[in-house]
Order: structure tokens, then C-alpha cells, then sequence
């Protein structure tokens, strides 16, 4: 993909898909690395309605701990709709991530597509990034 360019917008069910797939072996032959899934919003908004195995970086944290996040997997970034996470997946290829997504119409639309969810009290560890 080309670092800097338009953000690909991916819809729930191929996101979904992406990221129950994952690589059968890590460094095979066209082998697709599983994409880290990121959240955007804010804390509280992700307390209370949240997609399983999403990491939390709330958008006014991206520009300083953008470098947390790791280069060498693809990101599908995600929001409420998708406007916060199209704006922090537009600043992150700029910063030359070059396998970023947009969740097309963000957790809304990922809801309303019948996948996955959790509700309630986030678990110890839960949102985390991955250790670099």
C-alpha cells in the first residue's frame, strides 16, 4: 500500500473475516499477518460498548504514542462511525504505516452487522497494546 495515500475503508464483515483468519504460519509464503484492531475512542466509550480483541488508543493520544503501535501487522482503526478513526488512520499513514484501514461505519455499523461485542466492565489487560 502506499504510505500517505487514501485510507482503504473496510466493511464488519471483512474486517470480521481478517481478523479471525491470521497467518497459518508466521512468515510463510502468502501468509496475511492477523490486523491489530484499534479503538479510538475514549475511555469511557469503550467501558461501555466495545469489539472483542480491540486495543484502546484514544485519538488525542495518537500523534504521541503512535510509535506503540507495531509496523509490522496491517490496522483497521475504528470509532462510533468511523470519523475519528478515518481522521487518526489518515495521520498514521502519513507517519508511514502503510497497511491501515477505516472500519466502515465503525462500531455502529459493526453492531448492526450482528458481530461480536462486549459490554460492561473492561477485564485487567483488556485494550492494551501489544507488547513492542
Amino acid at each position: 500500500m502506499n504510505a500517505g495515500g487514501p485510507v482503504p475503508a473496510i466493511a464488519p464483515t471483512d474486517a470480521a473475516q481478517r481478523l479471525g483468519r491470521g497467518a497459518a504460519e508466521p512468515g510463510a509464503p502468502g501468509a496475511e499477518a492477523t490486523p491489530l484492531l484499534v479503538d479510538v475512542r475514549e475511555p469511557n466509550e469503550f467501558a461501555t460498548l466495545r469489539i472483542p480483541g480491540a486495543v484502546l488508543l484514544p485519538l488525542g493520544d495518537v500523534a504521541s504514542r503512535f510509535d506503540d503501535l507495531p509496523r509490522d501487522r496491517p490496522l483497521i482503526l475504528q470509532c462510533a462511525s468511523g470519523k475519528r478513526s478515518l481522521a487518526a488512520a489518515e495521520y498514521l499513514r502519513r507517519q508511514g504505516f502503510d497497511d491501515v484501514s477505516n472500519l466502515d461505519g465503525g462500531i455502529i455499523a459493526w453492531r448492526a452487522a450482528g458481530l461480536p461485542v462486549s459490554e460492561g466492565a473492561v477485564l485487567p489487560g483488556e485494550g492494551d497494546l501489544p507488547p513492542r
